[in-house]
């Protein structure tokens, strides 16, 4: 059969639409004797029998794994030191916050919530580090108290209230400089944090007199610059060019006192569909410490600690969320050719709620059948959630096979990233369960939201006619 005229460039029509893409889906995916779709050992259809759907599910081994690997990669590149921050803001929880500390990994916050997650995963206050544009008095405060390993000063205000702080509490705090190095990073607009008109950092230029600043209050102990250029990102050059920029600022900063340590940040990309084209970490570790090590050479300069901020990278690949299919409709559709074909809408019981980077940066995803293997033709759908948003799609295209239908249990790859923590109650949907696979054996690790749990906040009184409805 021929693909769907309205199938994107970039979908190639499958020969089997069955078929798990190991770039795409957990390293403990597989499918069973009858078809059915396992993670780490366990059956997808009995995860959402015991806990629900729609469902995150945490390959534990896989997200452990890919946490070491980077650990490992990036000491074998920087022999001189290295450190790993696991960057909360993907997807943070005490058990995730306590994995990632075994792991040998810091752990990067960017709030007051954050920072109580791995507080209170007993992770060590040395190894956090605080970053933010805004940070509260408040937040600041409470992380100097603790003891936080370092925070990422973003603008000359807080370099006083860090320093009022640590007076405060009578310790010196360790702080970095966000530097906005200009790089173009080739993402999406929303996720390209380094751009000239944009919310975060300090530009170049003006670094040298905020340095100077910090370093005239005795509260606070420069450790270096700091540079994200963005989010997801496939090529490693753009790491290369902000590297570059950064060492000659790093340089000039050397002749007023020491400067130990830069941090690169991160944003490394993964696969969500077969069409991306994923840059190993390894080959990135070794890019950047080919451009770091000539350009310290060149400036005359000792090459620094180098420490880097993953998030996605880690934690993506891990997870799949299952939902189940409610309603199949076919809508014929003019395609850009001048004929029509069918679009195949798949709605599932979940969506926006627990999936907004689709509707939010158009993001793609790949889909399959999980709770049974099928032999009929591949057909293009079209996922939809069932908010009250025409926008509310959960995989934008993708084959599955033609008799999908009501019932059917779905499963959407590398959703551990941005999904539950970019979760909200729209339509006052509770939040899904987010559960651990390892070894053949399922354990939740944080419950799903109750309609207690929704009402909780309201406080007008509560009528009676809901529990005799």
């Amino acid at each position: 059969m021929s693909a769907n005229p309205l199938a994107p460039g970039w979908l190639v029509h499958p020969d089997d639409a069955n078929a798990l893409d190991a770039r795409v889906w957990p390293r403990g995916a597989r499918r069973d004797a009858d078809g059915a779709l396992t993670l780490a050992g366990v059956r997808a259809a009995e995860l959402a029998r015991e806990f629900g759907t729609p469902l995150y599910v945490l390959d534990e081994d896989d997200a452990l794994g890919r946490a070491a690997e980077i650990r490992d990669a990036f000491a074998a590149a920087f022999p001189d030191g290295s450190r790993v921050y696991y960057a909360g803001k993907a997807f943070l929880s005490i058990e995730v916050a306590r994995w990632m500390a075994d792991a040998g990994l810091g752990i990067d916050v960017a709030s007051g919530g954050e920072l109580a997650v791995a507080l209170a995963a007993g992770v060590d206050p040395a190894r956090l580090g605080l970053h933010g544009n805004n940070k509260s008095s408040s937040e600041i405060d409470r992380a100097v108290g603790v003891g936080v390993g370092a925070i990422v000063l973003d603008s000359v205000v807080e370099v006083e209230r860090v320093a009022e702080a640590a007076r405060r509490h009578g310790v010196v705090q360790d702080v970095r400089l966000r530097i906005n190095s200009g790089v173009h990073a080739s993402t999406h607009e929303y996720l390209a944090t380094a751009r000239e008109d944009q919310k975060f950092g300090i530009p170049i230029a003006d670094a040298a007199e905020v340095v100077a600043g910090i370093r005239d209050r005795p509260e606070l102990r420069f450790l270096g610059l700091h540079s994200h250029i963005g989010s997801q990102i496939f090529e490693s050059a753009g790491f290369g060019e902000a590297a570059r920029r950064l060492l000659e600022l790093h340089a000039a900063l050397l002749t007023g006192g020491d400067v130990p340590e830069l941090n690169l940040g991160g944003g490394f990309g993964i696969a969500y569909t077969g069409a991306d084209e994923v840059v190993p970490i390894a080959t990135i570790a070794a890019e950047l410490a080919r451009v770091v090590t000539g350009e310290c050479a060149r400036l005359g300069i000792p090459v620094p600690r180098i420490a880097i901020e993953p998030g996605r990278v880690v934690i993506g690949p891990s997870t799949v969320t299952l939902y189940e299919v409610g309603t199949i409709k076919d809508v014929l559709v003019t395609a850009d050719n001048g004929g029509s074909a069918v679009r195949r809408y798949v709605s599932v019981d979940g969506g926006m709620s627990d999936n907004v980077r689709p509707a939010l940066y158009a993001a793609d995803y790949t889909v399959r059948i999980a709770n049974r293997r099928s032999d009929a033709d591949p057909a293009l759908v079209r996922v939809a959630g069932k908010h009250c948003e025409s926008g509310d799609i959960v995989v934008r295209a993708d084959y599955l096979p033609g008799d999908v239908r009501p019932g059917d249990l779905l499963a959407v790859p590398a959703t551990g990233a941005y999904c539950w923590s970019l979760a909200s109650n729209y339509n006052y949907l509770g939040r899904p369960a987010v559960v651990a696979v390892k070894d053949g054996a399922a354990r939740a690790i944080v419950r799903r939201e109750t309609e207690d749990d929704l009402l909780s906040r309201d406080l007008a009184p509560r009528s009676d006619r809901r529990s005799r409805a």
